[in-house]
């Protein structure tokens, strides 16, 4: 943008300082211009108008800068600049990551909860709800071995393989088990 800028403004002074008239290189010929007054005013004025017009646009972030309190009063760390660390142009797009947004488990759990369809992953893998994660896997490994659906012949084998895993993934993982928890409340 800079270096646009500084074009620009080369171009704009070089057609100022330019002379005026035609410039040609056989005397004798007839093709001479001259401007009156009034056009080298009117192209004066164009290019002072230009001129005037980006200025404004280069300035127009510092004209239009909306003036605060703080800009208003005197304030000690106006002297040594320390507000100018934490409040300038450069924060205005400053992510805070201390906030958290909601997950797609956030949002699956919340769902099922306000419709009271919550899956208790606790009773499908037949744990205590203060399981630690080795109960869990053990519990988990047993349940597949057991029912898996190439060593059962029932028919909801499969189905009920599918909820045990999605209960495994979901208490397995000490992130999603304290989403899950929290929406899941006391029984």
């Amino acid at each position: 943008m800079k270096k646009f800028s500084s074009a620009v403004l080369a171009i704009i002074f070089l057609g100022m300082f330019q002379v005026s008239f035609a410039q040609v290189d056989n005397p004798s010929s007839n093709l001479e211009y001259t401007m009156t007054n009034e056009e080298q005013i009117m192209l004066f004025g164009g290019f002072a108008v230009a001129v005037v017009g980006i200025f404004l646009f280069l300035a127009r972030d510092t004209l239009l800068r909306k003036k605060t309190t703080y800009d208003k009063k005197e304030y000690e760390s106006k002297k040594d600049k320390t507000y100018e660390k934490y409040h300038s142009d450069w924060t205005d797009d400053y992510v805070d990551f201390s906030y958290t947004r909601s997950t797609e488990d956030d949002e699956k759990f919340r769902k099922a909860a306000k419709n009271s369809n919550l899956p208790n992953y606790y009773k499908i893998l037949k744990i205590p709800r203060n399981a630690s994660q080795e109960e869990i896997k053990k519990q988990y490994r047993e349940l597949a071995k057991k029912l898996h659906p190439d060593k059962s012949k029932e028919k909801k084998t499969e189905e009920v393989m599918a909820e045990i895993n999605e209960a495994y993934e979901v208490l397995s993982n000490q992130e999603r088990k304290e989403k899950y928890d929290k929406y899941l409340g006391e029984d």
